[in-house]
């Protein structure tokens, strides 16, 4: 039975977490990435496609513009007001409806898309997470096996890590858990 370890690395500048990304990759071996700052080269290292969050937002933006088309319209077919020999259905004061409600909608759906896609809200911490990954720092963590370890250390440091740490998964479980210190 092998025994689980978490390695942590700790990276200070992007251009060394892309290739300490590109390294595990080759090896075939998972891991989870922190970054600080939103970045494309980590995001093409990991392989990451676009957000569908786009696609969603486009969605709500079109939901928006025909809703508000078919409340103005149906509307004014309903009440079928004459005001001074204009006609009844006139579009130039209903762009302003459908533009409101395409934004409207649009950013309903971003939100609610970019939380159900980013898995949010989390209540359990992420294993190997650490406050510095937040600041100023660049992380990866890597679950191995206990003899896969000294291997997948030497790659981070050949990478360019400036600090990699051994911590126990089961021990994060426990204190996420049972609210230990």
């Amino acid at each position: 039975m092998s025994v689980e370890v978490e390695l942590v690395g700790s990276f200070a500048e992007e251009e060394e977490c892309v290739r300490a990304v590109s390294a595990l990759k080759r090896g075939g071996i998972a891991f989870r990435v922190f970054s600080p700052i939103p970045s494309e080269h980590l995001l093409h290292a990991i392989g990451k496609r676009l957000s569908p969050v786009r696609a969603f937002v486009l969605i709500g933006g079109i939901a928006g513009v025909l809703t508000g088309l078919a409340v103005t319209v149906g509307t004014s077919w309903e009440w079928n007001l004459v005001a001074g020999g204009k006609p009844v259905v006139s579009m130039p004061p209903f762009i302003i409806i459908m533009f409101e409600l395409m934004v409207l909608f649009g950013g309903l759906s971003a939100a609610l898309s970019f939380f159900f896609f980013a898995g949010l809200p989390s209540l359990d911490s992420i294993p190997g997470y650490s406050e510095r990954f937040g600041a100023d720092r660049f992380g990866i963590a890597v679950a191995c096996s206990e003899a896969d370890s000294s291997k997948i250390e030497s790659l981070m440091r050949e990478a360019g890590a400036e600090d990699v740490s051994h911590e126990d998964p089961l021990a994060h479980v426990l204190v996420s858990h049972f609210g230990g210190q």
